[in-house]
C-alpha cells in the first residue's frame, strides 16, 4: 500500500529532484575547493535528469523521451567531469591548491 503510493506520486519525485537542484546550488556557493564545485554541478545535472525521468514517465508513459534526454545529460556530465578534472589537475601541479577563491592568479 505505502509502496504504490511512493512509487506512483509525481511530487516525491519532484521534491528529491528539487532537493538535490538546491544541494547543488549551495554547494556551488558555499564549497571553497574546485572538486566539491564540480560534485555540485553533478548534483544539478542529476536533479534535472531525475525530473525530465519523473515527467516523461508521468505524462507521457508510452514514449521514452524523458530516458533518452537523461542519458543525453548523463553523457555530457562524463565528458564535462573528465575534462574538469584535467584542469583540476593542471591547475594542482602549477598553483599547489586547488581552492576557487584563491586561484586569482590566473586572470593574469
Amino acid at each position: 500500500m505505502t509502496g504504490t503510493f511512493i512509487f506512483n506520486n509525481l511530487y516525491i519525485y519532484l521534491f528529491i529532484a528539487l532537493f538535490l537542484l538546491c544541494s547543488g546550488i549551495l554547494g556551488i556557493l558555499y564549497r571553497k575547493t574546485l572538486i566539491g564545485m564540480l560534485i555540485s554541478i553533478e548534483l544539478i545535472m542529476n536533479g534535472a535528469g531525475l525530473n525530465l525521468v519523473a515527467f516523461n514517465r508521468f505524462a507521457s508513459p508510452d514514449n521514452t523521451y524523458g530516458q533518452i534526454f537523461t542519458l543525453f545529460i548523463m553523457g555530457i556530465a562524463a565528458a564535462e567531469t573528465a575534462v574538469a578534472l584535467g584542469i583540476i589537475i593542471l591547475i594542482f601541479r602549477k598553483f599547489g591548491h586547488i581552492e576557487g577563491g584563491k586561484l586569482k592568479e590566473m586572470k593574469d
